[in-house]
């Protein structure tokens, strides 16, 4: 089910609790959500639709991918970038970011996965983290 985005920044700054199996139709409703943006936005985190669970969707080289739990567990070649984000509607803000990054996260069978990703899906996925972490964009 497609849901309304979230722009309130009380809300959106609160950290998220971890995800769990019983957590699987807010990924659903995430990823619903998320291709229906898919011409302005490229990732979300749950809590842009009310959730406040640790649950990220990104498109990923042509292909829709959803984490639970991620976390950031080694980076390498930072550099500094701007970004908007749905959510946030007062224009791109001034970050910092990894060109490569080794994430944690467990997949849709809930399996602890560690993957390492590089350049844009690289960025989109640090920006959703810190969505999870209550960092505004």
């Amino acid at each position: 089910m497609i849901r309304e985005l979230i722009h309130d920044d009380i809300f959106l700054s609160q950290k998220s609790a971890p995800a769990a199996k019983e957590d699987k139709a807010i990924a659903k409703d995430l990823l619903d959500t998320l291709i229906a943006h898919k011409d302005g936005c490229v990732g979300m985190a749950a809590n842009m639709i009310g959730q406040l669970k640790c649950i990220i969707a990104f498109e990923n080289g042509g292909k829709y991918m959803i984490m639970y739990n991620p976390k950031i567990i080694g980076t390498s070649g930072g550099y500094d970038t701007e970004e908007g984000c749905l959510s946030y509607t007062g224009g791109p803000k001034k970050v910092r970011r990894f060109n490569s990054i080794q994430v944690e996260f467990q997949d849709d069978r809930f399996k602890k996965c560690v993957k390492i990703f590089t350049g844009f899906t690289a960025q989109v996925i640090q920006h959703e983290i810190d969505h999870t972490n209550g960092v505004l964009i």
